[in-house]
């Protein structure tokens, strides 16, 4: 009974030591410029930072939005490995610009949030792009991205998980039987 008791709790703690990595999602390291940061002279891209390789399909969201209200984004969003950087226009006035971004973790995971910085020296130009948030070329509308793209449901891996301890408790048990 020892014997299956020590299998058990070696067939948890194994499936439970996997499930670490499973259950970490992406997450922002940092970004160029930074969140909080105040620059006198207006960066010409983003860069962001992800702790693990992002997705590159097309579908990778950058919108620098500014106090004005406009979008001053330009081009595509190139994504190499964890590094996600966007081309800006000369952004316009001096205050505070958002950087809202959306991209898909290797797993499939959408990731998306905002930083901040403070442009301190502007230019005085206004936008002439309307702040709008696009997506890639038959991707559809954000919100069904996040559905189509919105990987595995943790209780997939879960359910997954449970299979295996009792799979591996029933074998533990079975082979206990056996040796007696």
């Amino acid at each position: 009974m020892r014997r299956a008791l020590a299998i058990a709790a070696l067939v948890l703690a194994t499936t439970v030591g996997l499930a670490g990595p499973a259950l970490a999602h992406t997450s922002l390291v940092s970004s160029d410029p930074s969140d909080g940061a105040r620059v006198d002279t207006a960066p010409s891209a983003v860069t962001l930072t992800f702790n693990e390789p992002i997705q590159d399909g097309g579908t990778s969201q950058v919108v620098v939005t500014g106090p004005d209200g406009g979008q001053w984004t330009e081009g595509a969003v190139d994504v190499r490995e964890n590094l996600v950087t966007a081309r800006l226009r000369p952004l316009g006035p001096a205050g505070d610009y958002t950087i809202g971004f959306r991209v898909l973790s290797g797993d499939g995971h959408p990731v998306s949030d905002s930083i901040r910085f403070e442009l301190t020296k502007g230019t005085g130009a206004a936008s002439s792009a309307p702040a709008v948030v696009t997506t890639a070329p038959g991707t559809g509308t954000a919100a069904e991205s996040d559905n189509a793209n919105a990987g595995v449901p943790i209780w997939v891996w879960i359910a997954g998980a449970g299979v295996l301890l009792v799979a591996g408790l029933g074998l533990a048990l079975r082979m206990g039987r056996h040796n007696s």
